[in-house]
């Protein structure tokens, strides 16, 4: 069975066959989903999405991309934590900082941030941080935040084996999809091979970054056997053991008993 620890199931790319699709997950062997906010919108659709599926869980955040909305009063702080507060809410997320894009601003991004942690600290929830371009105002920032003091997993893990032996060394958690069946995905494949299996999470990010042979389609929780095998092949160990093992990662990190 697998835990899909970070999934966009609200996004409008499922809104044709939602419903038909997550009912078919448990029978296929998916086990767990943690639908991840990003904005006011998603984080209402995710706690919905855990009202109505059993198997199902969420996170509550602002993407960086996003922070405007705490900027004209979309969200605020107090809104945010009512929703990470609820039932079946488990993490506060996804967060951080993307330089990718000019917009919006680095310092609102970095504002917005820090906001987030310290909310998250206060909660006791674990954060699911987004880094895209931005690896070391990412590092510094949850290092002046604490840096151990709450469990992170760094979603989409994009950057090399130094950067991760920081995260990990403060104990904390790697995302890995379907990236790792990329031909040109060197960096990553080295990161997984490095890190301690018991640090490593599965993900999807659906409907993005889709495993080959589905590379460009929508991705789906029904592809990740195809990471399970490539990061099986890269250890020298079963799928079975990559299953059990990122399953037993996933629910520890975000607290299911």
């Amino acid at each position: 069975m697998i835990f899909d620890s970070h999934a966009h199931y609200d996004d409008e790319a499922f809104n044709q066959d939602r419903e038909e699709l997550l009912a078919s997950l448990p029978e296929q062997g998916i086990q767990y989903v943690v639908n991840v906010g990003a904005s006011r919108s998603t984080t209402e659709a995710t706690l919905a999405l855990t009202q109505q599926y059993g198997f199902f869980y969420g996170a509550a955040g602002v993407h960086p991309c996003d922070t405007q909305e705490f900027e004209d009063g979309t969200v605020t702080l107090t809104w945010l934590r009512q929703m990470a507060e609820a039932p079946r809410m488990v993490a506060v997320g996804e967060i951080g900082l993307d330089y990718y894009w000019d917009e919006p601003d680095r310092q609102m991004q970095k504002r917005w941030f820090e906001a987030q942690l310290e909310l998250a600290k206060e909660l006791r929830k674990p954060v699911i941080i987004h880094s895209r371009d931005a690896a070391k105002d990412t590092l510094e920032m949850i290092q002046a935040c604490g840096g151990r003091e709450l469990p992170m997993v760094i979603h989409c893990f994009s950057y090399g084996v130094e950067l991760a032996r920081e995260y990990l060394n403060m104990g904390h958690y790697l995302g890995i999809g379907g990236v790792l069946t990329f031909a040109n995905s060197k960096k990553l494949k080295e990161v997984a091979a490095y890190a301690p299996l018991e640090r490593i999470l599965l993900e999807t990010d659906c409907p993005y970054l889709a495993p080959v042979p589905f590379r460009g389609k929508r991705n789906i929780s029904l592809h990740l056997p195809l990471v399970v095998e490539a990061l099986a092949e890269l250890r020298g160990i079963t799928k079975e053991e990559v299953e059990d093992a990122t399953m037993e990662n996933a629910r520890r990190f975000y607290g299911i008993a």
